[in-house]
């Protein structure tokens, strides 16, 4: 299985002097893959920012690594498993949290927390909730297993991804900035050391399975994907970040996609070494591998691990103790060349330096798409039904509904750092032993990029920042996983390029640059590709965190981290920003009329840094008592979530006086999908502060109506619009999901 082209094949035969033999095809094909290689994006990825005042570790690297103050860094990295969620959804899913808690851990970091963006086709097909109910249990039962909260994420469906489903996992760790490690193999005669599980034929080409599109022959691909071992890799967790304290490592990587092949060409080339293997020494778990197989399985929970010679039995003393395998099977060389030993015969001798980084680096071709449906604008303005009838309509939308059908099968409490669980804008911990904490979100909108691949980045990224700025936390840094059909449509490479300037444009701006991230082309089923879909991980800081015994908490009016929900009879609601009409691409436009049309959003980045920077300046005031995202499916979506129970908190009604005046209908109002808005709420007397601190950041504001009650009453225009029971507009939106998944 090669999938080397006839000038790719050309270009090695050159570089050598001579044809590889068929192991070296395999490694080279695979690491010339475009799941490795990355040669259709690299030179769009350029443009991306990667530097900032608290950037240890851009990309490059197993993971980023961003200071956060007082003696800690953060390591974070989204990573896509996608096409083996596809073909066996729950071991798909499962061991792509496996993969990208490796790489947190690597880098000399503890987990702390795993986040999920998922993407799946409509629930009326049974094959679609079957691989949604594979993901979700993977997910959760590797999560739980291994004993790292699953804490947040995303979930949306649309039929572009009923044979394309979208499975990232972003994990995030803590260290010591003096303890991250590398994925270097530094110093000629050190020792290459193999550790953790036994290698078998699982996972083989998973790497080059995932650099092509699908057809009616997919599922045949299930022995390409891994099979996962939480509870071995928790051993592994321990063992390594034992290891790593001895000072004998040298450099760490996770044999993921590749396997063997990739995790050494890689250590050599990023250290300008080689390295020497025996494969006889691999530990196995079936008979008769040959080299190829050893070389490309993917089976899980394996590290290599360079080691300072003569600090061998220490090392391997320590996995011992915890169970696992740690055998010797190379060392390292000054030559920069790759040898690889099968039953004491030479079977690869390629260049480290030609495997990792050799694959040629296409400028593909680019052609603009036209997409969306024609929009009937003044029909869809005009109101199809009550507007009372179209609220509730749109709380049975899948991808408005609640997601508690899935978190609630995470763990998300175990290490007992989490203090903003699932169900609000963002996910906060705290940093034990500091009084900071973090927030952590995953945002994307693959609508809107089909429309308007440029400003849906930008969106992805505005929302990103915002739904962290809601808890008081203030954004510092990203990572992305972008997800796309083939990269050989010129209009697919034309989406992505846009798609990276508007990342890069938005990034800008926030000042959150991008510390490394994932592509994933190829998420094509017979000729029918996905929606342009990048995924934004953020990461932001709370300082001075308010949380805890009830003295910690009384040295300020409001408790951080702020959470969305209404709190108290007579609290005034306000939105900072400004409802404009921006129904394209909206879940209204989709979810009632069928249409998917229109222009993505507006966006001022300036006005968005703005309603941001004032709503961060009144929760540091402590006025502030509940602030919530307004993004999909309008105001009035944000305003009903607003009154919902939440955690050990009874629903509360509220009661608005709004006007259509800048609008062009109630729709609009209601329903647009206008940017740059955040709802709050304030007590009466602090009104003044609130309109003070907006006016001096120059956005619009306008006060909405008060908190209490029971029934969401909506008057528009001085008439009556919506009158119902919260109690009965939240049975509706949690029941959703489990009308089509079971309870």
């Amino acid at each position: 299985m090669s999938e080397l082209t006839p000038e790719e094949y050309q270009r090695i035969v050159e570089h050598l002097g001579r044809e590889p033999n068929p192991v070296e095809v395999g490694m080279l094909a695979a690491m010339w893959s475009e799941h490795c290689s990355y040669k259709s994006s690299k030179i769009h990825l350029r443009r991306l920012p990667t530097t900032g005042a608290r950037i240890l570790q851009g990309p490059g690297e197993n993971a980023g690594v961003v200071d956060i103050g007082d003696g800690w860094c953060v390591v974070f990295k989204i990573e896509s498993h996608n096409h083996p969620s596809f073909i066996e959804p729950y071991q798909g899913a499962a061991t792509g949290v496996g993969g990208i808690l490796r790489d947190i851990f690597t880098m000399g970091a503890r987990p702390i927390a795993v986040l999920d963006s998922l993407r799946f086709g409509p629930l009326t097909e049974p094959r679609n909730r079957a691989i949604m109910d594979g993901v979700v249990r993977g997910i959760a039962d590797y999560g739980n297993c291994f004993g790292v909260p699953t804490v947040g994420g995303e979930v949306f469906f649309a039929e572009c991804y009923s044979r394309n489903p979208l499975v990232n996992a972003m994990a995030v760790g803590l260290a010591r900035p003096d303890h991250i490690v590398y994925a270097r193999a530094s110093g000629p005669g050190n020792t290459v050391l193999y550790v953790g599980a036994k290698t078998g034929r699982d996972g083989i080409h998973g790497a080059r399975m995932a650099s092509a599109q699908f057809d009616h022959s997919a599922l045949q691909h299930r022995p390409a994907v891994q099979v996962g071992d939480p509870f071995l890799e928790k051993l592994l967790l321990e063992a390594c970040l034992e290891a790593l304290r001895t000072q004998a490592i040298i450099g760490v990587q996770d044999m993921g996609a590749a396997g063997l092949t990739c995790a050494s060409c890689e250590m050599g080339a990023r250290a300008r070494t080689g390295m020497e293997l025996d494969l006889d020494r691999v530990p196995q778990r079936e008979a008769g591998m040959s080299a190829y197989e050893i070389l490309l399985s993917e089976s899980q929970e394996r590290m290599l691990l360079v080691v300072r010679a003569g600090h061998e039995r220490e090392v391997k003393e320590i996995f011992a103790k915890w169970g696992l395998d740690a055998v010797e099977i190379g060392r390292v060389t000054d030559d920069g060349r790759l040898r690889v030993f099968h039953h004491g015969r030479l079977v690869a001798d390629l260049p480290t330096q030609l495997l990792a980084e050799g694959a040629p680096v296409y400028h593909r071709p680019m052609r603009r798409a036209e997409t969306g449906d024609e929009v009937p604008w003044d029909a869809i303005h005009a109101p199809s039904a009550p507007l009372e009838h179209l609220l509730r309509q749109m709380l049975r939308s899948p991808n408005l509904a609640s997601k508690q059908w899935v978190y609630r099968q995470y763990d998300h409490m175990v290490r007992t750092n989490t203090i903003l669980l699932p169900g609000a804008d963002a996910a906060v911990l705290r940093v034990k032993e500091t009084r900071k904490a973090i927030a952590l979100t995953l945002d994307g909108n693959g609508r809107y990029c089909y429309l308007n691949p440029r400003a849906g980045a930008r969106l992805a990224v505005a929302e990103a920042c915002r739904n962290l700025v809601v808890t008081g936390a203030v954004p510092i840094a990203c990572t992305n996983c972008l997800n796309f059909a083939s990269p050989e449509h010129p209009e697919v490479m034309w989406a992505f390029s846009e798609v990276i300037d508007g990342m890069a444009e938005a990034c800008a701006i926030f000042q959150t640059p991008v510390t490394g991230g994932n592509v994933s082309f190829y998420n094509e089923t017979e000729g029918r590709g996905i929606y342009p879909t990048p995924v934004i991980g953020m990461l932001g800081v709370i300082e001075g965190l308010n949380y805890g015994s009830a003295e910690q908490r009384n040295r300020s009016r409001i408790p951080v981290p702020i959470t969305p929900w209404f709190k108290s009879e007579g609290d005034v609601i306000v939105l900072l920003g400004r409802t404009g009409d921006d129904l394209g691409g909206s879940e209204y436009l989709a979810w009632i009329h069928g249409l998917v049309g229109g222009d993505a959003p507006a966006l001022d980045l300036h006005m968005e840094r703005a309603v941001q920077q004032a709503c961060l300046m009144a929760i540091a005031e402590g006025i502030i008592k509940s602030a919530h995202d307004c993004s999909d499916g309008g105001l009035i979506i944000a305003l009903v979530e607003c009154c919902f129970s939440s955690h050990r908190r009874e629903a509360i009604g509220a009661d608005l006086l709004l006007t259509t005046e800048g609008v062009r209908s109630p729709i609009s109002l209601l329903f647009s999908e206008t940017p740059s808005r955040i709802v709050v709420t304030v007590e009466p007397d602090h009104l003044a502060a609130l309109e003070r601190i907006a006016q001096q950041f120059h956005i619009p504001y306008a006060i909405l109506g008060r908190v209490g009650g029971t029934h969401l009453r909506v008057t528009i225009d001085g008439k009556t619009a919506i009158n119902a029971p919260i109690r009965e507009l939240e049975t509706i939106w949690q029941n959703v999901l489990p009308e089509y998944l079971g309870p």
